[in-house]
């Protein structure tokens, strides 16, 4: 399995992302409250730089009791991220695509060794 190093964690802050490249693979590596996510930066759409573009909370639509929506609210939790070229949306925690649950990015093992960060490959 090769490995190649992300940084230092103690340098990988809350909402921070890198884009690491292990051979032909591109990977777009994720700290989102304190875990870290690493996914595949090729975008299922049309093949775009998928973890490049903004990371924006997650749109949720709250409910009264009678199923009437109180209006659309952004996720106080939940992040996406979104692919530059045409906007494909993808949840930060799975890789899954917003716009259709049955797919999702190749996900990567993010391995910690002392302070440094790699991923697996």
């Amino acid at each position: 399995m090769a490995e190649q190093f992300v940084c230092k964690s103690s340098e990988f802050k809350e909402g921070d992302r890198r884009i690491v490249r292990i051979g032909a693979h591109e990977i777009g590596v994720f700290n989102h409250q304190g875990e870290l996510y690493a996914y595949s930066n090729y975008c299922l759409h049309q093949g775009g730089p998928a973890c490049e573009g903004m990371t924006i909370a997650k749109v949720e639509e709250h409910l009264n009791p009678d199923k009437t929506s109180k209006g659309l609210f952004f996720s106080e939790k939940d992040m996406n991220f979104v692919c530059p070229w045409h906007g494909m949306e993808f949840d930060i925690k799975t890789g899954q695509c917003i716009a259709d649950r049955k797919q999702r990015l190749k996900k990567y093992k993010v391995v910690k060794k002392g302070d440094d960060l790699f991923v697996a490959v």
